[in-house]
């Protein structure tokens, strides 16, 4: 093969590769505005931070959270929804985002036409807890004394329509329709003392703030909302053992860019948050706040995932009558 044949081949290779080379998105083009409808230091903007800061790291241009609260999830959300379609802000939310389309009945965007899932983070499960001294010792326990006594008892929740709140409803619709009084306090912080006084004797939790308290004794864990056991529970049983068929529960974080944002720049989102996830020291930070990482989402089994729990919050949402507050 000689000197001129070596030539046309590399040209050829070249002119072959350029359209592949033309075609890959230029993102990000300038600095990244992750909106996290959430309050800063919160258990949403922790995470969201941790992975803004890796993704800095190897992207060409910072990812920059903005703590965007109102209206639950609303304002933070409508902020990303009337963004310019080009990949350059991210809506970084949870669960709460599949509670919208049954909490309210006007929104300024609609929840599903105009988002696009971009990347899976991860799934946080709930624990239910009850008051040491309270009567029942397992969960089959509490379910047979709620039975027995419609109305009797309360519920503390960390406010009125979020995880927290639905999550017991969800458990109380699937255990037979339980009638229990709810009462919504600000936060997990005003709603936990009231627990441990036993003035309201049960709540379920986010497994991470749970922890400490089962830990020390302080409260009685009667159920983890996975469908298996965790490594850092492994003594708390499942409500499927307990006897509640197919429960499972969690507060969840992903990804979304607004709906026309061009595949190509959806999927380098979404490529640069799966290696973000992949690290070891950002696994064991989540895992540390009880966060069952997912490194290998796709926008498709992403926008799946989110369909499935629309369909499964909106009626639970409906049935308990729940408005926001």
């Amino acid at each position: 093969m000689n000197r001129r044949t070596l030539f046309g081949l590399g040209a050829a290779a070249a002119l072959a590769s350029r359209p592949a080379f033309a075609q890959a998105p230029a993102w990000p083009t300038g600095p990244v505005r992750m909106i996290v409808p959430f309050a800063a230091g919160g258990p949403t903007d922790v995470p969201a931070r941790l992975l803004a800061d890796q993704m800095s790291g190897f992207l060409p241009h910072r990812v920059v959270v903005e703590n965007r609260t109102g209206s639950g999830v609303v304002v933070g959300t409508d902020v990303v929804a009337k963004a310019p379609k080009d990949g350059q802000t991210i809506l970084y939310t949870t669960v709460g985002h599949a509670y919208l389309p049954g909490l309210f009945d006007r929104l300024p965007f609609d929840p599903v036409a105009d988002f696009t899932p971009a990347a899976f983070i991860g799934q946080i499960p709930q624990i239910l807890l009850v008051h040491k001294d309270f009567p029942a010792q397992t969960l089959p326990d509490l379910i047979r004394l709620l039975r027995e006594n419609p109305g009797r008892f309360d519920y503390a929740s960390s406010g009125n329509g979020g995880a927290v709140h639905l999550g017991t409803e969800l458990f109380l619709h699937m255990a037979g329709g339980l009638k229990v009084n709810h009462i919504a306090f600000r936060g997990s912080s005003a709603a936990l003392p009231e627990v441990l006084s036993g003035r309201v004797p049960m709540i379920f939790d986010v497994a991470a703030s749970a922890l400490p308290y089962i830990e020390r004794n302080e409260l009685r864990p009667l159920a983890i909302s996975t469908r298996t056991r965790m490594p850092y529970a492994p003594n708390i049983p499942t409500f499927i053992e307990g006897g509640v068929a197919d429960f499972e529960c969690y507060t969840w974080h992903m990804a979304m860019v607004p709906s026309g944002t061009p595949m190509p720049t959806v999927r380098a989102i979404n490529a640069a948050f799966n290696r973000a996830l992949a690290i070891p020291a950002v696994q064991q930070r989540l895992q540390q706040l009880t966060m069952n990482v997912t490194t290998d989402s796709t926008p498709e089994s992403a926008a799946r995932f989110l369909a499935s729990e629309m369909a499964k919050w909106t009626p639970v949402i409906r049935a308990a009558g729940i408005r926001p507050s």
